[in-house]
């Protein structure tokens, strides 16, 4: 795979001085997911998904880090990431409607869907699988002279995976320009952290593999840019790698059938919804007097607007043919 800075899409290029912008990202990520769920239960999603709700402050302050030739590597939990990419909204509901329009013209679905255009490497379904192909690009940019870096995203149960150990070792010896980031939840799928590995926190790993490892509120986005943009420019300076650990919820289950409450208290959901990254933001925004509640009503606004209309396109985009669903299997001469 080649990687170049022409292939990008330099769709996050935020700064300080947007503040609104960083808070219409973080309500679109939610929107789209609480819809999704909806749309799941209409049957117009095929399969399952994994909500991303709560943790939009990662996504979207990662994000707002990066610069064009910059790639992201995803999860099963992948449309935060997509969406932060600057993925089109509608385009990325007809990949999920299994619609011909789509990303991958409906043949990656929610958890293999990927827009190199967008420096976006993919989502992945399996554990932890996403982390090697990430310091594989890391790799790739190195060896092209690229200047990017790459962020691989997964959670804390994917840290238990030999992909994640192996990924660390290698990207750390060969000094490669890679964010690792772990988005700890504190769940992987109904078993907590405390009761699948002995550290506190993931960071604490980073030792054993000579990087750097920081931990930091996960739901708190300006905390969120202020640790990556030391790791973005770390990596971007032939430094090396660095493991960012950023602790947050998710407010949903692991996928959307999921029963949480068999597994957690309904007090501990209620108290970190308390904990939403973008009341919290909010609030900080209404404080610096930065932020009216007109200005957000007027965003929630345009969310929802931007949102019908995506949902407008998908639905009325053509499914693929059945005909077609084996068509990337194999190696064709007409495929390019």
């Amino acid at each position: 795979m080649v990687i170049t800075m022409e292939s990008q899409t330099p769709a996050n290029q935020l700064t300080a001085s947007q503040p609104l912008e960083l808070l219409r990202r973080m309500l679109l990520l939610r929107r789209f997911d609480e819809r999704l769920l909806e749309l799941g239960r209409e049957g117009l999603v095929p399969g399952h998904t994994s909500p991303y709700v709560g943790q939009e402050a990662i996504a979207v302050g990662v994000a707002a880090e990066l610069a064009p030739g910059d790639v992201v590597g995803s999860h099963h939990r992948p449309t935060g990431h997509a969406l932060a990419a600057g993925l089109d909204p509608g385009l990325l509901l007809a990949e999920f409607f299994g619609r011909a329009a789509g990303y991958c013209k409906g043949l990656a679905g929610k958890h293999q869907v990927s827009a190199l255009q967008h420096g976006f490497l993919g989502a992945n379904g399996v554990v932890g699988g996403g982390i090697p192909i990430a310091v594989g690009a890391a790799l790739a940019q190195r060896m092209q002279a690229t200047g990017g870096v790459t962020v691989a995203y997964f959670g804390d149960g994917a840290t238990n995976t030999g992909a994640f150990h192996e990924s660390l070792n290698l990207a750390a010896v060969w000094n490669l320009p890679v964010v690792f980031v772990c988005e700890n939840n504190g769940y992987a799928f109904s078993t907590r952290q405390q009761q699948h590995q002995r550290v506190d926190n993931v960071s604490d790993r980073a030792n054993a593999y000579g990087m750097p490892g920081t931990t930091a509120d996960g739901n708190d986005i300006e905390m969120v840019r202020t640790v990556v943009r030391a790791a973005i420019a770390r990596a971007r300076a032939s430094a090396g790698p660095t493991l960012c650990e950023f602790k947050t919820y998710r407010i949903y289950g692991q996928y959307d059938a999921d029963d949480t409450l068999s597994y957690r208290s309904r007090h501990e959901v209620e108290n970190w919804k308390r904990r939403c990254p973008i009341e919290a933001y909010r609030t900080r925004l209404r404080a610096r007097k930065e932020l009216t509640d007109d200005a957000f009503a007027a965003l929630r606004s345009s969310v929802e607007a931007e949102l019908a209309r995506s949902e407008d396109a998908a639905r009325r985009s053509a499914l693929l043919s059945p005909s077609q669903a084996a068509r990337y299997v194999y190696a064709d001469s007409d495929v390019r």
